[in-house]
C-alpha cells in the first residue's frame, strides 16, 4: 500500500509539474471557451432564440446555458492533451519504464488519470472565476456541488483519451485523431444547445447527441451546478468511464499494446 501511494504521489507530481511547465496550454485551454462564452454566445442566443429555455427555466441567459458545456470543453480537451503526452512518452520509453514497475498496471494508469484530471479541474474553476468577474455568476453553492461530476466527467473524458493512446502510435496520427473525436463530441452534444431544440431540426441528430457520453457528462455537471440531481447522467456517465477505462487497461496490456509500442 506505501509502495502504491508512492508511485501516485510521484506520478500526479510530474502531471502537475508538466503542466507547470507548459503555460501556454493552461492558457489555450481558457481562451478557447472564455471566446465562446463572450463572443459566440451573442451569436447563437440570438439564432437559437434562447433566453429563458424549458426544461431549464432557472437559466436565466444563454451564457449561463452554456457554461457548462464549456466546462466539459476544457475537461475534454485537457484529457486530449495529457493523452497526447503519454504518446510522447511511449516514443521516448518513459512510458515502458513506468508501466514495468512492481505495481498493478491499473494502478499505474489510475494514478496517470486522477494526475490529468486533477488538472482539468483546476482549468475549469479557473474558467469559473473569470466567468464570474464578466458577471456570468451561478449559485454560490453550485460551485460546491459542481466538483465531483467535474472530477467524474474528467475521469470519463480522460479516460477516453487514456484508451485512443493505447491504440496510436506516433504523435502526428495523434493530433488527427483528437480533431476526429473532439469536434463531433462537442458539437454532437447538449453543450451549446438542448436536446429538444436539436430535436426540432432532427430526429436522428437528436438520437445521437442523447447517445453522446459528453453529453451525459455536460447534464450532469449541469444540474449540479444549479444544485439538482440527475441520476440517467450520473449512471451513463459512469459507465462510460469504466468503458473507456477497460479498453484502456486492454490497450495497455503487454500482451497486446506494449507488446509492439
Amino acid at each position: 500500500m506505501r509502495a502504491a501511494l508512492i508511485a501516485l504521489r510521484a506520478v500526479v507530481a510530474r502531471e502537475a509539474l508538466r503542466f507547470v511547465h507548459q503555460r501556454e496550454r493552461f492558457v489555450a485551454a481558457l481562451v478557447r471557451p472564455l471566446v465562446w462564452l463572450l463572443v459566440f454566445a451573442a451569436g447563437f442566443r440570438a439564432a437559437l432564440g434562447l433566453s429563458i429555455t424549458p426544461p431549464y427555466q432557472t437559466y436565466i441567459t444563454y451564457e449561463t446555458y452554456i457554461v457548462p458545456g464549456l466546462l466539459g470543453m476544457i475537461l475534454l480537451f485537457n484529457g486530449m492533451q495529457s493523452s497526447l503526452s503519454l504518446v510522447y512518452d511511449r516514443e521516448m520509453g518513459s512510458m515502458k519504464v513506468l508501466l514495468t514497475a512492481p505495481l498493478p498496471r491499473w494502478w499505474l494508469l489510475l494514478a496517470k488519470l486522477m494526475g490529468s484530471t486533477a488538472i482539468s479541474v483546476l482549468q475549469a474553476y479557473v474558467f469559473l472565476a473569470i466567468a464570474a468577474a464578466f458577471g456570468i455568476v451561478l449559485p454560490l453553492w453550485g460551485y460546491v456541488a459542481a466538483l465531483p461530476a467535474l472530477v467524474l466527467a474528467g475521469l470519463m473524458l480522460g479516460a477516453l483519451g487514456l484508451a485512443l493512446s493505447s491504440f496510436i502510435r506516433q504523435l502526428e496520427n495523434f493530433a488527427g485523431v483528437m480533431n476526429f473525436v473532439i469536434f463531433p463530441m462537442f458539437f454532437l452534444s447538449s453543450a451549446l444547445y438542448p436536446l429538444w431544440k436539436m430535436a426540432e431540426s432532427s430526429e436522428l441528430l437528436h438520437d445521437i447527441c442523447a447517445a453522446n457520453p459528453f453529453t451525459h457528462a455536460v447534464e450532469l455537471i449541469r444540474f449540479a451546478l444549479y444544485l439538482d440531481w440527475n441520476g440517467w447522467a450520473l449512471l451513463w456517465t459512469s459507465l462510460a468511464m469504466l468503458a473507456f477505462g477497460a479498453l484502456a487497461l486492454w490497450g495497455y496490456d503487454p500482451a497486446r499494446g506494449m507488446r509492439r509500442g
